[in-house]
């Protein structure tokens, strides 16, 4: 890496050395960091959940309108400014203004606890990815009971899927109350997740841009394998069908509309001082401007690129399903009424019991025969850990050649969740290292494995019995409220406190031409004010509903169903808690600052 001493003109912005500032090695490494780091899990299991849930197609209407007015214009923005002033987070805020300094060190506190569940679901895709060279795989079946008589009743009373992941996996207690014990594979996963982060990370953005030409582009390899491979199974069409249907009265419905805006919105890893860092370590002459525009489409283009053969495959289940719900109705009819073996066929299933209906409808009832639509199969809609621990392992078993497929899968996860751990170490580094708050003869290797062995040392809560549940805490209150806020002032900031002119002539410096009225008309007025809608829709939304989360417990009446309980006193002040302490040091460093001024001033008028 080469060192870099910032020059060259500009009339709205002084110009200060910066020393010692490494560089990417080449543009393509930056943009795949960038995209690496945009593009994570979220695009495979949150995206395909949201269309599922919300009308297929029509979904992508609202989703398209929140990316040109909020997420395009966030995203050129960050990366315009790292750029401008090469500098992390807390540096590029605090130069703007003293009083926003506050503002990086909320983006580097996100940061750091994002950084902590998302590489525990690393390591859970560690876990499943060690277990996938097994044959058969281990969540094929039930395993035996002590007495070697019979099945575990757990496994028997739900699935074999859900006994590996709730059982086997988590060793989940039944309620967040009861904490349990550290699970010990579970601490060697999280250990070995970190470890491998360390690697990358060792030699910041040198070693990252070697990693990322692998951690970027393998997840797109394996994309297209298992969508090539999706396509051929039996019932694909009628999960593509599922996705592609738009239920345009589904956009009625707000809560529509504030899913897509945050979903683009955590989708592109904006306000989390990542992108901000990456931009830093370009060269100023750079059209940032196109950077953004790459950036932003490759990460919607992934998303959509991945719900294709997520739908093949989920519509591939849920044919599965309907044919051994239709197979378990068959024998019981061929049993009760004393017909011949493959007489009733799931061809003619429907045909054969219209007339046994006709003929003996009392008998016919006392079966309880189950309910077979396949529409009912497809409606079954499950995100995140769900989709890829549960639903996808558990259809990845009927597919030929089970172990591949579950291997491939499992290492495009962790390709993903590897360089998205990128950015967010990098969003707490780069701010630290910038603020010289580090003494100089601590190398920044050992600093480096010093926040890796913290971080470590902090998400050992989600090795509990209980961690299942934390993690799901620290996903719906660490990365919500607290960014939108981050991402409001952020654009404030710049439009009104640096300056909307100031900006663009330094982005007509670096780019070589103005702003045009679509990023004009985005910075100054549409994206703070959807921000603002966003963030009081979603406050509204949550506030009037008690906070609930469902818990895996053998003894519940209706289990497998999840039981759904109300968090305990105690843990909802924690979540408040969570959703606030980020973002705190916004205020107390303004407050600080202007102490200090007011202090300065009555010295002076005391002179």
């Amino acid at each position: 890496m080469e060192d870099e001493i910032r020059d060259g003109e500009s009339g709205s912005c002084e110009q200060t050395q910066v020393t010692e500032r490494p560089k990417w090695d080449n543009k393509v490494q930056y943009l795949l960091t960038c995209i690496g780091f945009a593009v994570g899990l979220g695009n495979v299991w949150r995206f395909p959940y949201l269309c599922q849930i919300y009308g297929g197609g029509a979904f992508l209407i609202p989703y398209a309108i929140a990316l040109v007015f909020e997420g395009l214009p966030l995203l050129h923005m960050e990366l315009a400014i790292g750029q401008r002033l090469r500098l992390g987070s807390v540096g590029v805020w605090n130069s703007i203004s003293p009083y926003l300094g506050g503002l990086g060190v909320a983006s580097m506190v996100v940061s750091f606890l994002v950084g902590l569940f998302y590489n525990m679901i690393v390591a859970w895709i560690l876990w499943y990815f060690f277990h996938s060279f097994q044959s058969p795989l281990p969540w094929r079946g039930c395993p035996l009971n002590l007495n070697h008589t019979g099945y575990v009743s757990e496994c028997e009373m739900s699935s074999p899927v859900n006994y590996f992941w709730y059982r086997e996996t988590l060793n989940i207690t039944a309620s967040i109350a009861t904490s349990g014990s550290l699970q010990w594979w579970l601490v060697l996963c999280l250990a070995s997740a970190w470890c491998i982060v360390y690697i990358c990370f060792i030699r910041g953005i040198e070693t990252i841009g070697k990693a990322i030409y692998v951690t970027a582009t393998f997840p797109y390899l394996v994309l297209t394998i298992f969508l090539v491979r999706s396509l051929t199974l039996h019932g694909a069409t009628d999960g593509l069908i599922y996705l592609f249907t738009p239920k345009w009265e589904t956009l009625r419905d707000p809560k529509v509309w504030l899913d897509a805006a945050t979903q683009i919105f955590f989708s592109l890893s904006l306000a989390f001082g990542g992108l901000i860092a990456f931009s830093s370590y370009n060269v100023q002459k750079n059209d940032c401007e196109r950077d953004a525009l790459i950036v932003g489409l490759v990460n919607s283009f992934t998303s959509l690129y991945a719900a294709i053969p997520i739908f093949a495959i989920l519509g591939f289940k849920a044919n599965e399903n309907y044919i051994e719900c239709q197979n378990w109705n068959i024998l019981r009819l061929t049993n009760s009424f004393s017909i011949g073996d493959k007489n009733i066929t799931v061809e003619n299933y429907d045909d054969w019991l219209n007339y046994l209906n006709a003929t003996d409808p009392s008998e016919v009832t006392s079966l309880n025969l189950k309910t077979c639509n396949l529409q009912t199969f497809l409606d079954k809609s499950v995100s995140g850990t769900g989709l890829a621990f549960i639903v996808f392992t558990e259809a990845v078993i009927e597919m030929p050649g089970a172990q591949v497929w579950a291997v491939l899968f499992f290492v495009m996860l962790f390709s993903l969740g590897l360089s998205s751990m990128f950015g967010n170490l990098e969003g707490v580094l780069t701010p630290l290292l910038d603020l010289h708050v580090i003494p100089s003869w601590i190398p920044k290797e050992v600093f480096t494995g010093l926040i890796c062995l913290t971080s470590f040392s902090v998400a050992l809560i989600f090795t509990l019995g209980s961690g299942n549940y934390w993690l799901e805490i620290f996903n719906s209150y660490v990365g919500s409220v607290p960014l939108l806020i981050i991402a409001f002032f952020e654009i404030i900031s710049v439009v009104y406190v640096y300056g909307i002119n100031r900006f663009n002539d330094d982005i007509e410096w670096m780019t070589g031409r103005r702003p045009n009225i679509y990023w004009q008309a985005t910075w100054r007025f549409i994206s703070p004010l959807m921000l603002l809608v966003v963030f009081v829709a979603y406050v509204v939304v949550e506030a009037e509903k008690r906070p609930t989360y469902n818990t895996w417990n053998p003894d519940y009446v209706d289990f497998p169903l999840a039981d759904v309980q109300p968090y305990p006193q105690w843990v909802f002040v924690i979540c408040v808690l969570l959703s606030v302490f980020p973002v705190v040091s916004i205020p107390l460093v303004a407050l600080y600052k202007f102490l200090g001024f007011l202090q300065e001033y009555r010295m002076k008028m005391r002179n």
